[in-house]
């Protein structure tokens, strides 16, 4: 039978059944979100009340709050309730019933107990568990609900983490499976890996292995708890929170629970002491010590500043269990390491790996342990290496999983250590060796990715969705068409070719070398050589195991290069910089007006520059997870490569002029709307939703929940168009109210400085972006066409530039990383 999922009920509106029903409306699903009934007038108290909590939180778990509408406080009684007064019958209408009770064995089979009662035969049934076993929850279940149950085990936050665990029994029905998976892919962009029915599943039973290992390896070497996370962050392509950051986001009591369910479901475990919660974490959970629900934890947040105005956090010294202010120590192999990330973070593991003090020591350690471990796991935790790698990347944000990074250290430099330190490495990883491959990960002769599979001692391919087109695969197979250093022409097939932007180490900033390859891409799109063009980047420095995103940052385009443009003020080479925005603004604006589409694929940062890019084309296809913004203020600058003149056009360009002429509206309104959100942090999105209502994004642009099907989506986007007869749209005018609506902006700029909430220079940024605005000098309610905003947008950027408070910032940004308001 076929499965369609269009409303879920959600059992449970704790932490986690809060989070997997936002999640659900910000891919638009409705659900029933359900709790036991509460004493008093209103028996859905307790769902509603978590709703409004939801709504909440932070980070955000919806895309905007208004999606909180899509869910439904609904109570029950599971036990001897009356259920003509509760909301039971409400099951048969859902199609997907997800369990999200505590984690007690007895209750949940209660739960499905009930379920069985009142669902609809055929509707999907899952549980949310993070540990307890589907053979366990599934005993006394029917034939027809064994058949439809599973296990889906989100991550928390749901929304921000890819991560969904899906572990199915003997008697599920596959294509229940195979309907479950496509929707959560698709639908909610989660990254399913397949799971065994063992104890914590993969992501929970390697990376809490890998915690203990931790441990042990920090006593004996006598490190304190800054020292390891200072060692396992970035440098280790992991979360710059570190180990004991984690703990205190995951919180230890939860910590402590996921270590004591393998100490004592897996008693074969070659390394079951591992999991044995050491003395000093008990003794944190007795005195409730419990992390950042707790505040406090293995560090301690306070409300006391330093000099430099920053809350000063304290560290716990495990020892005595008195917290301190926290340390930052240095180490020479970290040092060394961290030279590589922005150059190849791909490197800097083996940099710190090769070091000979106690931080290369301990990541030695951890990681051979880890690494063997990991191995001993297949196929036990799962069948084959690929789901396991991507489950720590997916469930723990690591920058590769663990066979990718084996690969990357190299696997038989790495096993020959190991066996020189006495370590047993697992047999078929040396049988591999042996055979002749030397690489987990490897492309075959046609250019498809293969894994290497333990059971068959031979090849396969990497499975993927037909969606996740990787720019690797493209290129290993021959379909680059033109590349330089920061950017890239590629064959995407049917007729579209891609832009690929290609400096991640520079946030993919806006440059001649990317000018360049954009002009002959328009040109080549102009003269008849391909039917649309696609503008994308795929960052990971591999571009094989994640294409949307890498440890450089989640960045499309962070915006012009900035140090080209502070070089130019410096020397004073404002005609050179004039020709520069010139150049730009011209080739973004034939881009917009091309004959045939250009559609843009931004995902992550799309900023000031980054974001004009997006902005000028045909359409634009996103992620659910994009932060968009014109953020130049913050550089004393303005946009200047078609910003202010597309946000005119966003919010008054549709406006046909005859309606203006008869309602005489008032374009202040709007224009103050868009200054606001180019000088306000809160101008900057903080999802796809978001970007649609400050207009980054057009009611008719499209969002990809699934990131790495982001360039595939953009490429049928792209192939609708040039089908539907595309045309490129006709050039708008607007109309300003020149010097008489610019006063009143100036006075509530003036205000702003009076209040402390804006520098000098700050109001002289906001005049400069309100005379782009209002049209300049002009008279009131003048009509301009889009040249004349351009031409005022790059005196405005060029006048600042000159300014000697601009250069600071610029300066002090381009050393330090960090806004500097003057």
């Amino acid at each position: 039978m076929g499965f369609e999922i269009k409303r879920v009920a959600v059992l449970g509106s704790g932490v986690m059944g809060q989070g997997i029903a936002a999640h659900l409306a910000n891919a638009g699903i409705p659900s029933l979100l359900f709790d036991l009934t509460a004493e008093g007038d209103d028996p859905r108290a307790v769902a509603r009340a978590n709703i409004k909590n939801a709504a909440k939180l932070k980070p955000a778990a919806f895309f905007t709050p208004e999606l909180a509408e899509l869910i439904t406080p609904c109570h029950f009684d599971m036990i001897g309730g009356d259920h003509d007064s509760d909301d039971s019958a409400l099951l048969a209408s859902c199609d997907w019933i997800i369990e999200v009770v505590v984690e007690r064995l007895d209750i949940k089979r209660g739960t499905f107990a009930w379920v069985e009662k009142f669902r609809r035969e055929g509707s999907l049934v899952s549980s949310n568990t993070s540990g307890i076993s589907l053979a366990a929850m599934s005993e006394g279940m029917s034939e027809e609900l064994k058949a439809h149950f599973v296990v889906t085990h989100f991550f928390n936050p749901v929304r921000y983490m890819r991560l969904l665990e899906i572990v199915s029994g003997p008697d599920t029905d596959e294509a229940a499976v195979e309907a479950l998976v496509d929707f959560c892919e698709r639908k909610l962009g989660k990254g399913v890996v397949y799971a065994k029915d063992t104890p914590n599943f993969i992501a929970n039973r390697i990376g809490t292995f890998g915690i203990g290992s931790v441990s042990r390896h920090m006593e004996r070497l006598g490190m304190s708890i800054e020292e390891v996370d200072t060692v396992f962050g970035p440098v280790m392509g992991r979360p710059k929170l570190g180990v004991f950051g984690l703990g205190d986001l995951v919180g230890l009591d939860t910590l402590v629970h996921v270590l004591a369910n393998v100490y004592e479901n897996c008693p074969d475990d070659e390394r079951r002491e591992d999991f044995k919660p050491a003395p000093w974490l008990l003794r944190m959970v007795e005195e409730g010590a419990l992390g950042n629900k707790t505040k406090k934890g293995f560090y301690q947040r306070t409300r006391q500043r330093d000099a430099k105005g920053r809350r000063i956090t304290l560290a716990r010294n495990l020892e005595t269990g008195e917290y301190a202010p926290r340390s930052f120590p240095k180490f020479k192999s970290v040092s060394k390491a961290k030279s590589k990330l922005k150059i190849n973070p791909l490197t800097a593991v083996k940099a710190l790996l090769a070091g000979d003090d106690k931080a290369a020591e301990i990541a030695w350690a951890v990681t051979a342990d880890s690494l063997i471990y990991t191995a001993n796991r297949v196929p036990e935790i799962a069948d084959d290496i690929v789901n396991v790698d991507r489950a720590m990347r997916w469930g723990f944000n690591w920058d590769t999983g663990p066979f990718e990074a084996w690969d990357i250290l190299g696997v038989a430099e790495t096993v020959a250590r190991m066996e020189a330190e006495g370590r047993e490495v697992t047999p078929w990883v040396k049988a591999m060796l042996a055979a002749g491959r030397e690489r987990f990960y490897a492309r075959n002769e046609a250019g498809a990715l293969t894994y290497w599979d333990p059971a068959t001692e031979g090849a396969k391919l990497v499975p993927q969705r037909e969606s996740w087109i990787t720019f690797s695969g493209i290129r290993a197979s021959g379909g680059q068409v033109a590349k330089n250093t920061d950017a890239e022409l590629l064959d995407l097939g049917d007729g579209v070719l891609c832009l690929s932007l290609t400096n991640p180490a520079e946030m993919n900033a806006l440059n001649q070398n990317l000018f360049s390859m954009y002009d002959r891409a328009l040109t080549e799109l102009e003269e008849g050589k391909w039917e649309a063009l696609v503008i994308g980047a795929q960052n990971h420095p591999s571009g094989t195991f994640r294409p949307s995103v890498g440890p450089n940052g989640n960045a499309f385009c962070a915006g012009a290069n900035l140090m080209m443009v502070g070089m130019m003020a410096a020397q004073g080479q404002w005609d050179q910089l004039e020709a520069t925005v010139k150049g730009m603004q011209d080739l973004l604006m034939r881009a917009q007006y091309c004959p045939r589409p250009v559609v843009t694929a931004p995902f992550g940062l799309a900023l000031g520059g980054g974001l004009e890019l997006s902005m000028q084309a045909a359409a634009c296809q996103t992620t659910g997870e994009v932060y968009m913004g014109l953020v130049e203020a913050g550089m004393g600058l303005l946009p200047a490569g078609g910003g202010c003149k597309e946000m005119l056009k966003r919010y008054l360009g549709d406006i046909p002029r005859p309606v203006a002429e008869a309602f005489n509206y008032d374009p202040n309104a709007f224009i103050q709307t868009i200054i606001l959100n180019m000088l306000s942090p809160e101008g900057v999105s903080t999802s796809a939703e978001i970007a649609r209502e400050k207009r980054y994004i057009r009611p008719t642009d499209r969002v990809s929940l699934d990131a790495d099907a982001l360039i595939y989506d953009a490429k049928r986007l792209a192939l609708g168009l040039v089908a539907g007869g595309y045309e490129p749209p006709k050039k708008s005018k607007f109309k300003l109210p020149g010097p008489s609506g610019r006063s009143a902006i100036e006075l509530q700029l003036y205000q702003f400085q009076q209040g402390g909430f804006a520098s000098a220079h700050d109001a002289l940024v906001g005049k400069k972006i309100a005379h782009v605005l209002t049209g300049g000098d002009i008279p009131t309610n003048t009509w301009v066409d889009e040249q004349h905003i351009l031409d005022l947008e790059r005196e405005g950027f060029v006048s600042l530039c000159g300014e000697p408070k601009t250069q600071e910032r610029i300066q002090v940004f381009l050393t330090t990383g960090k806004l500097h308001r003057n």
